[in-house]
């Protein structure tokens, strides 16, 4: 048996597969592979720290329903209020004076395919993404409060910053919501004072939510990515939460700490809420609507004698997954750019696309050096592969009379075989394991290109405006099927006639996947073939390949 020849079989015969798994997942199945994108974690979401069933306000932690909304209740209306918009020069942010909620948000710097600001958060019969916060453990002002804002600007011009605050009072108790907003961040300062002018203390406790329906924003039938909530915190570190997961009550959830924070994720964007680090808090997530979920985030703000004031922080980040950038804003945050189990290959190959990018100033020219820098130290492994698969190029000759001489005994032919190998000092799988070797290289480097919100309207060169979305052509998925049919030619024929239809159609589906690719990852394995072609050929050349192959003895 050709055990190289076997190999490359399983491995097409997987990547078969997965396609049709992440086809399945993109089309809302469930995956046979992973049914849940949730990892374990300390503490499950329990009914005593959960918000509550079928009310849209959470529940305390402890137990007690907020006043007015028992776990019978249905979701209440939510009040109209005013609709305050702030523009920097990096967001477009509506507030509703109805909660206090966080209902629109735009980013300025990332377009969509019509040309107009990404819309992260919108509140539509569409879609459904928001940021809320309010207080709970009593009647008292929450997102579905109507608050007063305070006058003031809400361009940002030449400022540094501006606030929007908003204040609302009820039973007592008043809530002052300060938002912040910066020159050139993603990031919202948020500071919560609590006073009460009752005659009793009060105990409330601050939530912070991100709230959106399960669509997922994008998907491809050939490949998908995460969107859903994500929890991190300094012991159980970063994991995420699946929407099935959460319709099933399967969700897993950190034990309180006071540290970490809760995100919602989806392909290049992500929000999250991030509490004072320090104050105790708890995490929680529910599925509050057929279609509706959330991640939250509960902190005690502690007894407040009547007549006294308690202030807390928190940030609230929106806006695109640049590596640099979340890693500056929070501990792990820089994870919600999601390179799955080969993180710690494709982190340091983003560092050196960076470096790359700095150079030469496009992303194309930057995949393309950085594709031949990976060649370059792969280069003895590969060599050694592309020798072996000379070698056995060679010898396919007599390894076919052998198999022809000995097909009614596998015993002997497997003898022969072996001893042809020891005499022509060759080693079956000495093509393969070099390959193997670099297969996690090039899939950590897939996940990097994918993954990136840099790609993003970035142009290469003539027809290539966009690394981030298929070549409108289709020129370099061609170029690809042709590569991997050269490739094809250059590698010994399989004696099996089935294996060498396989291999010969291996550049159609290949080439017919990459058509719906984005271009960046296209151009890595275009350049990546050729790259391989060319060595390949060399050293076919130097073996003497076009020599012809030693007679076999009778």
């Amino acid at each position: 048996m050709d055990i190289k020849r076997t190999i490359l079989w399983v491995i097409f015969s997987m990547s078969l597969v997965l396609l049709y798994d992440n086809w399945q997942r993109a089309n809302g199945h469930a995956s046979m592979f992973f049914p849940s994108a949730s990892q374990p974690a300390a503490t499950t979401a329990s009914p005593a720290s959960a918000p509550e069933a079928r009310s849209d306000v959470p529940k305390a932690v402890g137990g007690a329903s907020p006043t007015g909304t028992p776990a019978a209740a249905p979701q209440a209306a939510q009040p109209v209020g005013e609709k305050i918009v702030v523009t920097t020069d990096v967001v477009r942010a509506e507030i509703d004076t109805a909660g206090g909620i966080v209902s629109r948000l735009e980013l300025l710097r990332h377009k969509d395919e019509a040309g107009n600001p990404v819309v992260l958060f919108q509140r539509s019969a569409a879609h459904t993404y928001m940021a809320r916060s309010g207080l709970i453990n009593g009647d008292l002002p929450n997102h579905t409060t109507v608050f007063a804002a305070a006058p003031g600007p809400r361009q940002l011009g030449d400022a540094g910053a501006l606030d929007v605050v908003l204040t609302a009072e009820k039973d007592g108790v008043r809530l002052v919501k300060t938002y912040r907003f910066q020159k050139g961040s993603y990031v919202v300062d948020t500071r919560f004072d609590v006073t009460n002018s009752r005659a009793q203390p009060v105990s409330p406790t601050l939530y912070m939510e991100l709230a959106r329906d399960g669509t997922q924003v994008e998907q491809s039938q050939f490949y998908s990515t995460f969107t859903g909530p994500a929890v991190y915190t300094d012991a159980d570190k970063y994991h995420k939460i699946s929407f099935e997961d959460i319709t099933k009550g399967k969700a897993t959830l950190p034990a309180p700490a006071d540290n970490g924070w809760v995100a919602m994720v989806q392909h290049y964007f992500a929000s999250a809420w991030l509490p004072q680090t320090g104050k105790q808090h708890s995490f929680y997530v529910e599925q509050i609507d057929p279609n509706l979920y959330r991640v939250g985030v509960q902190q005690p703000l502690g007894e407040i004698a009547p007549g006294a004031t308690v202030s807390t922080q928190a940030r609230m980040f929106a806006g695109p997954q640049e590596e640099h950038m979340l890693e500056q804003i929070a501990p792990g945050l820089e994870l919600v750019k999601d390179y799955g189990w080969l993180t710690i290959l494709a982190k340091p190959l983003f560092w050196l696309l960076e470096k790359l990018h700095g150079l030469l100033g496009n992303w194309g020219w930057s995949i393309i050096a950085l594709t031949v820098l990976i060649k370059l130290v792969f280069f003895p492994l590969s060599a050694a592969s592309y020798r072996s698969m000379g070698k056995m190029k060679d010898l396919q000759p007599r390894m076919t009379a052998i198999r022809e001489r000995y097909k009614g005994d596998p015993q002997k032919m497997n003898t022969e075989m072996m001893a042809l190998y020891r005499t022509e000092k060759v080693n079956p799988l000495g093509g393969c394991l070099p390959i193997l070797i670099q297969i996690p290289v090039f899939i950590a480097l897939y996940w990097v290109l994918l993954s990136s919100v840099e790609m993003r309207g970035a142009p290469w060169l003539g027809w290539i405006k966009d690394l981030s979305v298929p070549d409108p052509f289709f020129i370099l998925p061609i170029v690809m099927a042709v590569s991997m049919f050269v490739q094809t030619k250059l590698n010994p024929t399989p004696p099996d006639p089935i294996q060498a239809k396989v291999m010969m159609v291996m550049p159609l589906v290949f080439s017919v996947m990459f058509f719906f690719f984005p271009a960046g990852l296209v151009l890595y394995w275009v350049v990546n073939n050729i790259l391989s072609i060319a060595q390949q050929w060399q050293i076919n050349r130097m073996l003497g390949k076009g020599k012809t192959a030693a007679p076999v003895k009778s």
